[in-house]
């Protein structure tokens, strides 16, 4: 695929963004299931792990920082731990909030309990934020108007922004374009923002079911108009996005998707990427490509994520986003993973010739944690460790059929004759090696500690080896 755009890439670090809308702390509980309740019929889940992620409007407000924007969140919570854990996780982004506490509605949590990575049950402890009385947004947005580009609204149905017109004239006569990610099937709570991101289903919802692209766009540009909006972004899943603006043809953006793993998220990548666009001053048509370009790689990842600069400037300038990545490639990514609030495992070897002992294992490594990254020995090492005779497959063969596995989301190599460097850099939450070390021995494992993340080793499949193939292979083969 050609580059989709010859433009110096925005510099988003000047980019001031204020976000406005229902806030979520998405709680996980993770753990292992190994006996059925005497109480009931139910799989008991010995919690192990517990992690806490902003969500709903805090998403998108996370997608933003993890561009590089300055980015200011306002919102309701309820006066409680969880408004508590949500506002210490958001300042650990360093993304400044303004948040109005209520002591009569509980801060939205959604609690889910997991075991082997499936969700068993998911438990959302919520209330309506409609306000009872005067509505607390106007005077926490007019507050912090003044320092910022743009309004990003994040509509999530649950009450923050039952009445946003307010705050759109409130934006619009200071100048600052208001961009809106609607909810529900009355978007004329939004007149007059500069640009609404809805969904195909959510479009139809309000304006019927188009049999194709045709009725879309003419039923589209005809609710774009009546309620007096610059444009609409339609995303359209697998198929891309469509822009809508007036006195213009329809602009369709395919999707630049390779894989699509997850869409969980997708849509506040989208409106964050575009309204960090818009803010460092890009044009529309660009910036929904820009949008488009991050959506592509946020649904090729495992679960909600966020996209980071560089990431995106190397998939938007034509780069292909590949799992094989350099070592400060590799560290960007895994700084917008933890951001996403993502755990991290790592493990390396030679991998010279992948059998099924390798699979299992990567697949068995895979699942304690969301990202699996695998450091690769370069040429030169596998020769000092193995022998003059290896590797057999070299260093870019081995790392593309390593990037091949489900189990893996990156690989990376190294060239000295440990991963101890590399692995001090990354500071995986989790490092494994093989059962066939003792944990004396495994290089990186002090750093990983000191970090405050563990070490483990794994069980390996018996008699799988690659010297044992090698072996196998050897004797086969006649002797002149």
């Amino acid at each position: 695929m050609p580059p989709i755009s010859t433009h110096p890439f925005p510099d988003f670090s000047r980019t001031r963004i204020l976000v406005a809308g229902d806030l979520m702390l998405d709680r996980y509980w993770s753990g292992a299931t190994r006996r059925i309740s005497p109480e009931a019929p139910v799989p008991v889940v010995h919690v192990a792990r517990v992690e806490d992620r902003p969500g709903g409007a805090a998403n998108v407000a996370l997608n933003l920082a993890a561009l590089g924007c300055h980015v200011t969140l306002t919102g309701v919570t309820g006066n409680d731990d969880a408004a508590d854990v949500l506002a210490a996780r958001l300042d650990t982004h360093r993304i400044s909030t303004r948040l109005h506490r209520r002591a009569d509605v509980p801060t939205i949590t959604k609690l889910r309990v997991l075991s082997q990575h499936q969700q068993l049950i998911r438990l959302d402890f919520e209330a309506s934020l409609t306000p009872l009385g005067d509505d607390p947004l106007p005077a926490l947005v007019s507050g912090a108007l003044d320092a910022c580009d743009l309004l990003l609204l994040s509509d999530y149905a649950k009450g923050t922004l039952a009445d946003p017109q307010p705050i759109i004239r409130l934006a619009l006569a200071s100048g600052k374009p208001v961009l809106v990610d609607p909810k529900g099937l009355d978007f004329t709570r939004y007149r007059g923002a500069t640009l609404l991101t809805p969904n195909r289903s959510e479009l139809e919802a309000i304006v019927g079911v188009c049999a194709d692209d045709v009725a879309l766009i003419e039923r589209g540009q005809r609710l774009r108009a009546e309620l007096d909006l610059r444009a609409m972004l339609v995303t359209l899943g697998e198929r891309g996005m469509l822009l809508l603006r007036p006195d213009s043809e329809a602009l369709h953006l395919p999707t630049r998707a390779h894989e699509v793993f997850d869409v969980t998220g997708a849509g506040d990548t989208v409106i964050a990427t575009l309204a960090a666009a818009l803010g460092a001053g890009v044009a529309l048509d660009e910036a929904c490509a820009l949008a488009n370009c991050a959506a592509g790689i946020a649904v090729g990842k495992l679960g909600t994520a966020t996209v980071g600069a560089r990431e995106l400037e190397r998939a938007y300038q034509g780069s292909e986003w590949h799992t094989v990545l350099d070592q400060e490639a590799l560290l960007d990514a895994i700084e917008a993973a933890r951001a996403a609030g993502e755990r991290i495992v790592m493990t390396n070897g030679c991998f010279d010739i992948l059998h099924e002992g390798h699979v299992a294992y990567l697949q068995q490594a895979k699942r304690l944690g969301d990202r699996l990254v695998v450091a690769v020995n370069d040429d030169a090492s596998v020769s000092r460790l193995k022998g003059p005779e290896r590797p057999i497959n070299g260093i870019e063969q081995r790392m593309a059929v390593l990037a091949g596995l489900a189990s893996v989301d990156w690989v990376c190599a190294f060239c000295e004759d440990t991963p101890e460097a590399l692995i001090c850099r990354v500071k995986p939450d989790l490092l494994v090696k093989g059962g066939d070390y003792r944990l004396e021995e495994i290089a990186g494992a002090d750093c990983v500690r000191a970090n405050g993340g563990d070490v483990r080793l794994l069980d390996l499949l018996p008699g799988r080896s690659t010297t044992r193939i090698l072996g196998a292979i050897r004797a086969d083969t006649p002797q002149n």
